[in-house]
């Protein structure tokens, strides 16, 4: 992934600078898979005493996802979309971090995806102290509910074979305009990565997995990107709408295919 671009740094430490004085600024930094958001928010937390939280931290245990995947519906199986997060321990972790003392160590959860499930707290990360801010880095958030005829349709295969009557699309859109709009209702400044097309997600996806088995892009085995594009269609329909301008923020980037900044708005 590299290293995130220190315009976008400055841009996160003035976003701190302009927030709340009482307590820790509550910042968002959401955009599509592989956008660079959690590289910027740990660069920006970095340097400016932040505590960095990715809502890939919080995923719902297996366990909890199979009780969804039961009641409600399969694909909640698949962590991921809105709906498969625990907000509640959220909320609960940005609660301590806000009222932590010089010396409090506040535990951050952690989440093994190769074993799909939460780490145990002895292996969680610590924080020290008061953080400067509160850096949350979510590909959803912020995105704005479907109107009911935009869900009749399903956008690619995933939905069409396997969410033929919409009630899954549909469960996830109510997630998004309760729990999650109340969630992000609470923050005090929201900064969207803006990826040019849908089209390069899967490229990004890609190089993300590359990287972590520590080979060339082009060397990923045909096999592993056909896993990862049918993964992006769980995410597809949220990030063509929030592409298309149906996201609550506050400043949007607009980058180019290689993650570089385009233009800056407003």
């Amino acid at each position: 992934m590299g290293r995130a671009h220190p315009d976008l740094v400055d841009l996160v430490g003035r976003m701190i600078a302009a927030g709340p004085q009482d307590r820790p600024p509550l910042i968002a930094v959401v955009g599509a898979q592989g956008s660079g958001k959690t590289t910027l928010a740990r660069a920006a937390a970095e340097r400016f005493g932040a505590a960095q939280i990715s809502i890939d931290d919080v995923y719902l245990t297996r366990a909890e996802r199979e009780a969804m995947a039961r009641e409600t519906h399969p694909l909640f199986v698949h962590r991921g979309p809105p709906g498969t997060h625990d907000l509640a321990l959220l909320r609960d972790l940005i609660d301590r971090l806000s009222a932590a003392g010089p010396v409090d160590e506040t535990l951050i959860p952690d989440f093994d995806k190769r074993g799909d499930d939460r780490w145990p707290a002895g292996r969680w990360r610590r924080f020290r102290g008061r953080p400067s801010a509160i850096l949350i880095d979510a590909w959803c958030l912020g995105v704005v509910a479907d109107d009911e005829p935009a869900l009749a349709e399903p956008v690619n295969a995933l939905e069409r074979e396997q969410d033929a009557d919409g009630s899954w699309r549909r469960a996830v859109n109510a997630f998004v305009a309760g729990p999650y709009a109340d969630f992000i209702a609470g923050f005090d400044a929201v900064l969207f990565l803006q990826a040019p097309g849908f089209e390069v997600v899967l490229d990004w996806r890609c190089q993300q997995e590359a990287d972590l088995l520590g080979v060339a892009p082009d060397d990923l085995p045909q096999a592993e990107r056909r896993r990862l594009g049918g993964f992006i269609q769980y995410f597809e329909r949220i990030t063509r709408r929030m592409l298309a301008g149906g996201v609550r923020a506050d400043v949007t980037v607009k980058l180019d295919r290689n993650r570089q900044p385009l233009t800056i708005v407003p």
